[in-house]
């Protein structure tokens, strides 16, 4: 499985942007792919998930309403749209992918197998 994010960049507090991850499952279907950030100095949080069979899409209460997951299934391309962002949204963001023997929930950091290299997402 391989996830390469694209997207970031540096926005002022109340704008938006939107990160893509092109996903090569090589005839895999993953349980679910997250949107996870990290912080300097802060642990790896996951913001945003969704189920790959049936697309429901699950966020974090710090994202909630101002970000919106979507697959792209023709394209294998995921989004993370993020609007009204602030400062606190600083942080690197990472496409992870959760296989189908993963029992923990997709808010958990060890539940995602597979990694992209991250996007720089700035807010000031």
């Amino acid at each position: 499985v391989q996830l390469v994010e694209s997207g970031g960049g540096s926005v002022q507090a109340g704008g938006s942007l939107r990160l893509s991850c092109a996903v090569s499952e090589y005839g895999y279907r993953n349980k679910c792919v997250g949107w996870l950030r990290q912080a300097p100095g802060k642990e790896r949080e996951a913001v945003a998930a969704i189920e790959r069979a049936d697309g429901t899409t699950r966020y974090a209460d710090s994202v909630k309403g101002r970000f919106t997951v979507s697959q792209d299934n023709a394209k294998d391309i995921l989004y993370l749209h993020m609007r009204n962002l602030k400062p606190e949204d600083t942080a690197m963001y990472y496409c992870a992918a959760a296989p189908r023997s993963t029992v923990s929930p997709w808010s958990y950091v060890v539940s995602y197998d597979y990694w992209g290299k991250g996007t720089q997402v700035t807010v000031s």
